[in-house]
């Protein structure tokens, strides 16, 4: 992870038009406004990397807090309406012509995703069962897509093409303003997740257990989306829908570390969403220049195999390590009177049983008489 957070990073910073050599990056950054170079790094493509960074860092935490607080790996936000909402609400002020101040956007991509997420709950019945949920927000997922569908139409050539990008989800000509526009919403989505995580263990035992333990599952399902959305929201107002970001990243933090818990998954699903942002970014620049690509496209391209090749992976490994426990315990013999193994030894009656009598009763088999008992009173015997 960190050696292709560095090397991603550096290419970030140094490839292109001009080009950066590693070794220039820090005279480049300190020279500042002074040599086009300079120009070039600090205003353009550093906080083009802060932003990738942060983005991504956002969507991979939101991403495990669906998937644990629903209980299912699929559970990401293109799957809930959270993202379609966050682009309706940024995209139809475009649309409509609507002259809002900048400072709204963020504001605007809050409540469609806060509508996204609760028409989700809302039509499975508040949460009550985490299938329901993502059956349900896939249904409202769609129907949120149509409507930006709606919007296109409408929309003239130049907005048409301004949608378009957005909704791929793009990191072009983003500067220190927009960065700066996600601090404050961090401040309210970190301290929330430092105290979610240990709930996430918990709602991973299930809802009755959950319940046992003092913990209301429909409410924590209900403060997990909600701070999915205070994490989602703000990134796809600035940089759009950056596709599966949230499914690819905590498939990685669980198969790198399988035994570990929520709490530990968290940052690292963090981390990981960042890696995969940047990675992303780098080939969305620089693959067809001078056209840029959106990076939405190439994390979707990568994201989706790669997180179902991790799902597979991980539940072979599972079932591996289930495998030898599961076969000692099918040749563990069952508590109980031990029983001859095979041959005439099964026919042979044992000293103090019910067959061991020597007197003529009747249906018994003795020295003295009597029916000898048939084989397959004896096999039941041994059955039982």
């Amino acid at each position: 992870m960190v050696v292709l957070l560095a090397v991603s990073s550096v290419c970030a910073l140094g490839l292109g038009t001009p080009y950066v050599p590693p070794h220039r990056l820090v005279a480049a950054v300190l020279d500042g406004d002074t040599t086009l170079a300079g120009l070039v790094v600090t205003e353009l493509r550093v906080p083009r990397l802060v932003l990738a960074l942060v983005a991504g860092a956002c969507l991979g935490a939101a991403g495990l807090v669906l998937q644990e607080a629903l209980r299912n790996p699929l559970a990401v936000p293109e799957m809930l309406g959270v993202s379609s909402g966050a682009a309706l609400g940024v995209a139809a002020p475009l649309v409509l012509s609507w002259s809002l101040p900048a400072a709204v956007q963020p504001l605007l991509a809050v409540g469609g995703a806060a509508l996204g997420g609760g028409l989700t709950l809302l039509a499975a019945g508040l949460g009550r069962s985490p299938s329901a949920v993502l059956l349900t927000g896939a249904a409202v997922a769609a129907a949120l897509q149509a409507a930006l569908l709606v919007l296109m139409v409408m929309a003239d050539q130049l907005d048409l093409q301004l949608i378009y990008r957005y909704l791929l989800g793009s990191l072009s000509a983003r500067t220190w303003d927009d960065v700066t526009g996600l601090w404050p919403w961090l401040l309210v989505a970190v301290p929330a997740l430092v105290l979610c995580a240990p709930v996430l263990s918990v709602m991973r035992l299930g809802d009755e257990d959950a319940e046992a333990l003092g913990v209301r599952a429909q409410r924590a399902r209900l403060a997990a989306l909600a701070i999915a959305v205070v994490l989602i929201a703000p990134v796809t107002a600035v940089c759009g829908p950056v596709a599966w970001v949230g499914f690819l990243a905590p498939h990685l933090a669980r198969w790198f570390n399988p035994a570990a818990g929520a709490v530990r998954w968290l940052p690292w699903s963090a981390v990981w969403g960042a890696v995969v942002v940047v990675v992303a970014d780098v080939p969305a620049r620089l693959a067809l220049a001078p056209v840029e690509t959106p990076a939405g496209a190439w994390t979707a391209l990568l994201g989706v195999p790669a997180g179902i090749a991790l799902m597979r992976s991980g539940g072979r490994g599972r079932a591996a390590r289930r495998g030898p426990a599961a076969s000692a315990a099918v040749r563990e013999p069952l508590p109980g009177p031990r029983r001859a193994a095979s041959g005439a030894a099964d026919d042979a009656p044992r000293a103090g049983s019910p067959d061991d009598v020597t007197g003529d009763e009747p249906g018994r088999g003795g020295p003295s008489g009597g029916c000898p008992p048939s084989s397959g009173t004896a096999r039941t015997e041994d059955v039982r």
